[in-house]
């Protein structure tokens, strides 16, 4: 019996070992190369950490290049680190060119996964860039470009990706159509129905296709908005659209979850992407783009990268049915 006890110095000493094995566990940098002797990481001030308004006037014809804005969002293609939270993981991205969905395929692949990403032909010149920064860190990237308003390229996009990639365990709809207009009364029907035809229909066919590959364990991320709880008047339409999303990850948890599945969102405040520049915000609107929050500036998809990566772990088992917001302080998450 006495020998089968351990004292309290043993365990203790145990435990002093298990930290220090937790302390220097590898971390992975942007060229995918495991660190060694990494120092503490110094604190940064959030409210200075990236460009803040005035910003200068820009527009682009929709859907907007990343690599043509100025300044260029950080998708954190420098800053970014792995750990293997992800390894082996299978993911799809839709709208992974720029945005949250590159902040997100660019981390997956730090992680470990192997990643395809979807986009609009238009948008390839920042998908090739996401391509090769996934397989600069040793993982296997794949690019479908398609539009996600039509049903049969969303089932085709779910098929091919399952193929590519030999399964799917992670998927992340993203991909989303914003136009600002200054009333209702602007909105013409064409507009309307391409609004909810690539943010409302395309997520309902890309998950209805998705689902019956999703294994236990399997993660679905929707990436909504501050506009579903808090509507902007000259958003009229995607604010619906970013309602309907939220919406769909708290059904649609409630059906999966119990088959193994978890469902959750990710709501964005102001954030710099080509979706302001291609024609979501007015120049007056984008020279004061991100003030209005308490954090005085708007987000960069890299800041939300963490939360993408954290939601498709398997840390996050509990969580399904949630929404999680990134507003700089405002919103209403």
């Amino acid at each position: 019996m006495k020998n089968e006890l351990i004292t309290r110095r043993q365990a203790v000493t145990g435990l002093g070992v298990g930290l220090a094995g937790l302390a220097v566990s590898p971390v992975f940098g942007a060229d995918g190369v495991p660190l060694t002797g990494a120092a503490a990481a110094a604190l940064q001030d959030p409210t200075t950490k990236y460009p803040r308004p005035p910003f200068k006037p820009q527009q682009q014809p929709f859907p907007g290049l990343a690599s043509k804005m100025d300044p260029r969002p950080d998708h954190g293609e420098e800053s970014y680190k792995g750990s293997g939270r992800l390894a082996g993981r299978k993911a799809l991205i839709t709208g992974g060119d720029s945005g949250m969905g590159r902040a997100a395929a660019i981390a997956f692949a730090r992680e470990g996964a192997d990643v395809v990403i979807n986009y609009l032909p238009a948008e390839e010149e920042d998908a090739k860039e996401v391509i090769d920064l996934i397989t600069k860190a040793g993982r296997k990237g794949f690019a479908i470009p398609g539009d996600l308003r039509e049903e049969s390229f969303c089932k085709k996009l779910v098929d091919d990706s399952v193929k590519r990639l030999g399964g799917l365990d992670i998927v992340v709809s993203n991909a989303a159509r914003q136009q600002t207009k200054p009333s209702i009364l602007d909105i013409s029907t064409e507009d309307f129905d391409a609004t909810m035809k690539t943010n409302i229909y395309g997520p309902f066919w890309l998950l209805k296709a998705s689902i019956p590959h999703l294994k236990p364990g399997s993660s679905i991320i929707v990436t909504t908005s501050e506009q579903a709880n808090d509507p902007s008047p000259e958003l009229f339409d995607y604010a619906q659209t970013k309602a309907a999303n939220t919406s769909t990850v708290r059904s649609l948890a409630k059906f999966l979850t119990p088959k193994g599945v978890r469902v959750n969102g990710v709501a964005p405040g102001p954030i710099w992407t080509p979706l302001q520049v291609g024609g979501g915000a007015t120049n007056e609107k984008l020279k004061e783009f991100g003030k209005a929050t308490p954090m005085g500036r708007p987000g960069q998809p890299a800041e939300l990268a963490s939360i993408y990566v954290q939601l498709a772990d398997n840390s996050a088992s509990y969580s399904t049915g949630q929404i999680y917001g990134a507003m700089g302080g405002g919103g209403q998450p």
